[in-house]
């Protein structure tokens, strides 16, 4: 009797206790789910610098490397790039079929011969344990849907719930009753391929893929052939939603990123944590001089930093190719140095960090240079890419003979584009009929006072052509080629026949008809023209044609202690003197004034070191061919 009061505190009390560990733990994962990528991901990916080819060996060479040298800059990510489960053997390559590794159930696993710890079906566990020792997080690239292989090989879905094959009205389901021949990725034919996101069997296959790689304590994946042009929407939001409800935070990376706008970004960023606005970006100087248009387009669109999965979403300009690399396509590892010069490697590296774009270093880190690690390690760059705003482009520069970053002596013209289907952009199509017993799909907003001729293709039925699928007959339904000439038979496509790198490519190309989903078009109710392969519209956009650009840009930004960041950038071939108004700073940064006479600004150029003390009025610099300067301004 005396114990029962002793007992009843003792119980409460660690009742009491444990909850309250309960409540603190769960409070810290909530907090650590919430805070993902809250700044731009930042670390190494083994593309750049190993193609396909990386080895476990190779990989934990580098990723010790970036723990030792790196990772107190941030770089917090270690990622295993494509093709991890491909065996190295002759014949293989990147878009070979029959070299990959797959288990009972369709899934990647990796090249034992490469990846030996993955042995006994330990996958890539071991890796990620060594990686994490190191202090760092583990990431792999994967595809999209499932693998031709293992649609061939016809295996069984695993549902993940039982441990066994996935079963829905009576019958067991197999690959080819979930994966889309027809919807093949288009740079990678071979090799992959999209599932019935829709249907109970497809998202047990993606389920059961995505469970896999967190069992093996995968901390980033980047989903490949997803978006741009190959958007698949239902899988980019059933992964997102399989992530979300994973024990340990998941970064979600899509890739690639051609014909992408912000519109279609809109429509996954707050699915995701990042997502390639480019295409593959290389080490030629034309690559990063066209990363400068459609960077000014997502900060316009105020897509920087913006809802996120758990988090925040960035738009990604791709990895940084500096350093030691080797080639796209290659099947060897770093072989050559990188191809843009000092000031073109700072060009790239400032742009990326004023954007606040992910730093994700392709070079091998086991050849990285003194000059290449203070470019990817400077202070006010990553200051910049983690804790700046309103980063935008700054348009009131002029350079020496006096003209401004504004448009001048510009014309107009239509260029085909692909866009969101909810974009109000892509509303526009019609059908009319010509005199010659055929119908066109005409566009016909956005014409010239004076201009009556529409852009107009032609509309043809495809014919069913021997050995497609009837099965997939259904995916056509509706569907119509579109046509330059009524008569040549050449065809519309809306997408790449293969991997887009640094090469300059039309969104639209038009090529011999064939029974492929590529070339399939459907004219829509509301004046869309929908592709059947992307699910993206068409759209005929009016840009403008600068007859006189001078290639001068600049950007601002402003810090979180009060500074002030200017970059000026010279695309020009040579030499140019770039300036600025300091009364201008108030037109680019919210709540600022820089009208008072007695304005004044402290000024240091991050690149050169030089100090240039008080400014008052202008500043103005000699900015070399390619090159940048970056200014760091404490303005009063």
């Amino acid at each position: 009797m005396i114990m029962r009061p002793c007992i009843g505190s003792f119980l409460v009390t660690f009742l009491f206790s444990f909850l309250l560990q309960r409540v603190v733990i769960f409070g810290a994962r909530f907090r650590a789910v919430k805070e993902q990528a809250w700044s731009p991901p930042r670390g190494w990916n083994s593309y750049d610098s190993f193609c396909w080819t990386v080895s476990e060996e190779e990989f934990l060479q580098n990723a010790r490397l970036v723990a030792q040298r790196l990772r107190t800059h941030g770089y917090e990510y270690v990622v295993v790039d494509y093709l991890w489960y491909r065996r190295k053997v002759n014949g293989a390559g990147v878009d070979s079929l029959g070299f990959d590794v797959i288990d009972e159930w369709g899934r990647m696993i990796p090249d034992p011969d490469r990846w030996p710890s993955s042995r006994g079906g330990k996958g890539l566990s071991e890796v990620a344990k060594i990686v994490h020792g190191m202090g760092l997080k583990f990431g792999i690239h994967v595809m999209r849907g499932m693998s031709t292989q293992a649609f061939n090989a016809n295996t069984p879905i695993l549902d993940i719930t039982t441990g066994k094959a996935y079963e829905e009205n009576g019958r067991k389901w197999l690959a080819k009753d979930v994966g889309i021949k027809e919807r093949a990725c288009a740079w990678m034919q071979h090799g992959f391929m999209s599932v019935n996101a829709k249907s109970g069997a497809g998202r047990a296959f993606l389920r059961s893929l995505y469970q896999q790689y967190a069992d093996w304590g995968v901390d980033f994946v980047k989903h490949d052939c997803v978006f741009g042009e190959d958007l698949d929407l239902d899988e980019i939001s059933y992964v997102s939603k399989v992530l979300s409800g994973l024990n340990h935070s998941v970064l979600y990376s899509l890739s690639p990123g051609t014909s992408v706008t912000p519109a279609m970004a809109k429509s996954v960023n707050g699915l995701v944590n990042m997502y390639r606005i480019t295409g593959d970006d290389w080490d030629t100087w034309g690559d990063v001089a066209s990363h400068f248009d459609i960077s000014r387009e997502f900060s316009a669109a105020n897509m920087i930093g913006a809802q996120g999965l758990h988090g925040k979403s960035w738009p990604d300009l791709d990895m940084l190719p500096l350093g030691w690399l080797t080639n796209a396509g290659s099947n060897e590892g770093p072989h050559r140095k990188c191809n843009l010069n000092i000031d073109e490697q700072r060009t790239q590296m400032t742009l990326w960090s004023m954007v606040k774009s992910p730093l994700m270093f392709g070079g091998d880190m086991r050849q990285l240079d003194d000059t290449t690690f203070k470019i990817i390690t400077n202070p006010t760059l990553l200051e910049i890419n983690s804790f700046s705003s309103n980063n935008k482009e700054f348009p009131y520069i002029t350079s020496q003979n006096g003209l401004e970053l504004k448009d001048h002596g510009s014309s107009e013209t239509l260029t085909f584009g692909l866009t969101s289907c909810h974009d109000s952009k892509a509303r526009g199509w019609s059908a009319r009929a010509t005199g010659l017993d055929l119908e066109q799909v005409c566009w016909k907003r956005n014409l010239s006072e004076g201009q009556n001729d529409p852009f107009c293709l032609y509309k043809k039925q495809p014919l069913l052509l021997p050995g497609v699928d009837m099965r997939y007959k259904h995916h056509y339904d509706g569907k119509v080629h579109l046509l330059e000439t009524g008569r040549l038979e050449s065809c519309l496509g809306a997408s790449p026949n293969q991997k887009l790198t640094s090469k300059e490519f039309e969104r639209g190309s038009f090529s011999t008809c064939r029974w492929d989903a590529n070339q399939m078009w459907q004219l829509n109710a509301n004046g869309t023209l929908e592709n059947s392969y992307s699910g993206l519209c068409a759209s005929m956009n009016k840009i403008k044609v600068n007859s006189g650009t001078n290639g001068i840009r600049a950007w601002t930004a402003s810090g979180r202690n009060g500074e002030i960041y200017v970059a000026f950038f010279n695309l020009n071939p040579s030499n140019v003197v770039m300036s600025m108004k300091i009364s201008d700073l108030g037109k680019a940064l919210p709540g600022k004034n820089f009208e008072n006479a007695y304005a004044l600004c402290k000024c240091r150029e991050e690149w050169s070191g030089k100090d240039f003390f008080v400014v008052k009025e202008s500043l103005s610099i000699e900015v070399v061919s390619h090159g940048c300067a970056l200014f760091i301004l404490n303005c009063s």
